[in-house]
This record gives structure tokens, C-alpha cells and sequence, in this order.
């Protein structure tokens, strides 16, 4: 068994921008439609359900944003 990650540094990196630039976006309209689903709540709770909200996403795709800001592991020194 490999030490290696499933998926390449390069791949992380491109993975990391489709879902910064299409995903977090998609996320924000469906969840602002599903809040709007329900009653307004006062302000300060409605600010705690999108700070929460806007935790929850990144979630699932810890694995692909960890290291994503470093330099690439697997370059050779030069």
C-alpha cells in the first residue's frame, strides 16, 4: 500500500478551483433558497445559520484543499 494521497497535487489544485468557482456558488444560491423556504429569523440567528452553512460546505472537500496553498510536494528542487 501506498503513503500517497488519492488524488496528484495538480489535480487537488484544479479540483480545489472548479469547486471554489462553481460549487461555493451553486451552494450559496441553494442555500439562501432553502432559508428563504422558511419564516425570516431575527438577524443575528439568520447570521449564525449562514456562518454555520458556510462551514458545513467545505466539509467533504477537507481533503482536497489541505496543502492546496503550499508548494508542490512533488517538484524537484531546482
Amino acid at each position: 500500500m501506498s503513503d500517497k494521497p488519492g488524488l496528484s497535487y495538480k489535480a487537488r489544485r484544479r479540483w480545489a478551483l472548479i469547486i471554489l468557482l462553481v460549487g461555493m456558488p451553486l451552494y450559496i444560491i441553494a442555500a439562501v433558497n432553502v432559508v428563504s423556504l422558511f419564516e425570516r429569523p431575527p438577524i443575528l440567528l439568520e447570521l449564525l445559520i449562514y456562518a454555520v452553512l458556510g462551514v458545513l460546505w467545505v466539509l467533504p472537500f477537507k481533503f482536497v484543499f489541505r496543502g492546496v496553498g503550499k508548494e508542490d510536494p512533488e517538484a524537484e528542487d531546482q
